[in-house]
């Protein structure tokens, strides 16, 4: 993805966007609420098209999407391994063997209304593998789930990583959880306001600004970065001329 561009009903929503995710790179996008997050992770996957710029893919790549939510119908009768198979096909063989890898299996024949929050998460994971994505692209997975379930859900993910070498692009507000299993970091509000490794640790006071000190957050890490912009307390762009360039996420581009 190289300086993508995206304007909705005539409204600036992503501008100069980089962005990629390499082969078993775990790359995390943060933002305040309306940065653009889940647009951007629509332009990726084709969803929408970007105003500007390019978004390049490798050719054949196979892409597991899991949504921020999914709303079904409480009146829909429908279990769990047939929602599994909802837009796409596979056999119960491959459906009995994803909900095993997020640890739901028992949920095969049970009703999608009756598991729980945590539970769906999982499912919603399970159904993003049933492809054997090279690139697994993950809008909130922690959604609904309690404190105590995130970080299992995060290690699970990195499991995921280690077995099917795919990338992951994750989408979170849990900074102090995501930080820690990331190889990058992008943040974003609207373009990229800083990148970096989580072993770049510094305390810039625009990155404060949106998120807060990170010894309100255990495991908070945050990125060094320059750029040619600074931000207001509500994370408003203010020009601000010659200081410094952006680091660009490292990787290959899907």
């Amino acid at each position: 993805m190289h300086k993508v561009g995206l304007v909705l009903g005539g409204r600036r929503i992503l501008h100069d966007v980089d962005l990629g995710v390499g082969k078993g790179q775990i790359v995390t996008l943060i933002g305040p609420n309306g940065a653009g997050k889940t647009c951007l992770v629509r332009v990726l996957l084709g969803l929408i098209g970007a105003t500007e710029g390019q978004v390049n893919r490798a050719a054949g790549l196979r892409i597991g999407y899991m949504p921020q939510r999914v709303m079904v119908d409480e009146v829909l009768p429908i279990t769990v391994g047939r929602f599994l198979t909802l837009g796409g096909r596979a056999s119960r063989q491959r459906q009995e063997a994803v909900l095993r890898e997020t640890g739901v299996a028992h949920l095969m024949g049970q009703p999608v209304q009756s598991v729980s929050g945590g539970e769906m998460q999982r499912v919603l994971l399970a159904r993003a593998l049933l492809r054997e994505p090279d690139l697994l692209v993950l809008d909130e997975p922690a959604q609904g789930v309690d404190v105590g379930g995130q970080a299992e859900v995060f290690r699970l993910i990195a499991n995921i990583r280690d077995r099917y070498g795919c990338g992951v692009l994750l989408v979170s507000h849990e900074l102090h959880l995501v930080m820690e299993a990331a190889d990058s970091v992008v943040c974003l509000n609207q373009h990229v306001c800083c990148t970096g490794r989580p072993e770049a640790v510094s305390r810039h006071p625009e990155y404060l600004r949106l998120f807060g000190h990170p010894s309100e957050a255990r495991g908070l890490a945050v990125y060094a970065h320059d750029h040619d912009h600074r931000h207001d307390l509500h994370g408003c762009v203010v020009s601000d001329q010659g200081q410094g360039e952006r680091e660009k996420v490292q990787g290959d581009k899907p």
